[in-house]
């Protein structure tokens, strides 16, 4: 586990997210805009939004239908209006205003579950959480690092065996990892920084580390 975070750590020392944000009210939005969407098709929609709305109150004053046609080239764009509008009236009532650095808040706000809490939690306030997404869960099953069935458990799997050092940024590391180089459906092992490591059966290649990005 060591070798491997070291390596990513050595090829990427800061990594950051694809999502586009300006503070942590929109982080927190654009997380719950990503279900089921990319970062790139979110980030030409919010980019504009964030734009001229930034907090709470303001996406408030901007209105459900407003915020429908501000979002809707994105995937399910209906329903992510109402659960945007309705934590924003959630978090002025509720908390001030202000993003909640629990995730225990966080989660009991409109069309927040426990992935866009850890993201908002990593990426905001610096805690050291992962968010267990399709990626991360394909590849603590597939190298392995955690096996487990559920997201949960994978979760809570890595969290076990990632050292210390690593794990504010292994939660991105991982990500990057799945969605550049040790893709779904045809993994370039020949680029991967840890072949030698992976125990997949089904590796394109197998070969030394090589001295390069994950990119």
């Amino acid at each position: 586990m060591h070798e491997i975070f070291a390596r990513f750590q050595a090829a990427l020392p800061e990594p950051e997210g694809e999502l586009y944000y300006v503070n942590a009210f929109t982080l927190l939005v654009a997380v719950v805009l990503s279900a089921q969407a990319t970062d790139k098709g979110v980030n030409k929609a919010t980019r504009p939004l964030f734009a001229i709305a930034d907090t709470p109150q303001v996406m408030l004053d901007l209105g459900e239908e407003r915020l429908r046609e501000a979002i809707r080239t994105i995937g399910l764009y209906r329903t992510k209006a109402k659960h945007v509008i309705a934590l924003s009236a959630a978090l002025i009532a509720g908390h001030g205003g202000v993003v909640p650095q629990s995730r225990e808040a966080l989660e009991s706000l409109p069309g927040v579950g426990r992935k866009t809490a850890n993201v908002v939690l990593n990426i905001a306030f610096a805690m050291p959480t992962i968010a267990v997404d399709t990626h991360i869960f394909r590849l603590a099953n597939r190298l392995p690092l955690a096996r487990g069935k559920t997201p949960l458990a994978v979760e809570l799997g890595l969290e076990r065996i990632i050292p210390p050092q690593f794990r504010l940024h292994a939660h991105h590391w991982l990500i990057l990892h799945g969605r550049y180089i040790c893709k779904a459906r045809k993994p370039l092992c020949e680029r991967c920084l840890i072949a030698d490591l992976c125990r997949f059966p089904g590796k394109t290649a197998v070969a030394a580390a090589p001295v390069r990005g994950l990119d």
